[in-house]
């Protein structure tokens, strides 16, 4: 009798883990990116090498798994230009390559990783990526847009960028 409690004990156990055990099953999904600086532009971003450009709107893809679970972070790189509206040659022309070289060696490419919010079982939508000043990432997967008092993320548009940036 003991020998089949002892059995029954390790049944349910390893039944409670199964249980536990997040799901693997992946999905794809749309990123996004949201630019909160003012006077700089994305050029493109990546999530865990899922690359976009950082012009807006959403684009494919990214996989995630389609269930949350705590610790769930996206590892974020992108570049940014701090100057995207420097006056510049004709395009196409020697002297608006000549212009590009010199202007790409002020493109910084930043990286983060982001601890991705909990979403609910029943629904997750796009990964919007909120680039806010001292190259700090928020994403959320809020089906709620940019603006709505539903959606996760405040900080507003048309940040300044600090002089200095906490560390």
């Amino acid at each position: 009798m003991k020998r089949v409690l002892h059995v029954l004990v390790g049944l349910f156990c390893f039944a409670l883990v199964g249980c536990s055990v997040a799901s693997n099953e992946m999905a794809a999904g749309n990123i996004a990116a949201v630019n909160h600086v003012e006077g700089t532009a994305i050029n493109w971003f990546s999530v865990n090498g899922y690359r976009a450009s950082g012009g807006g709107g959403r684009q494919c893809c990214i996989v995630l798994p389609t269930r949350w679970r705590p610790g769930l972070i996206v590892n974020i790189e992108w570049e940014v230009d701090p100057d995207p509206y420097a006056a510049s040659p004709p395009l196409g022309t020697d002297e608006f390559r000549a212009f590009m070289e010199v202007h790409k060696k002020n493109y910084r490419i930043n990286s983060a990783v982001v601890e991705v919010p909990e979403w609910p079982d029943t629904k997750s939508c796009s990964m919007k990526v909120h680039f806010l000043p001292c190259q700090q990432v928020k994403v959320t997967t809020s089906c709620w847009g940019y603006g709505s008092p539903n959606n996760p993320i405040k900080e507003p548009l048309y940040m300044k960028e600090p002089a200095v940036c906490p560390k």
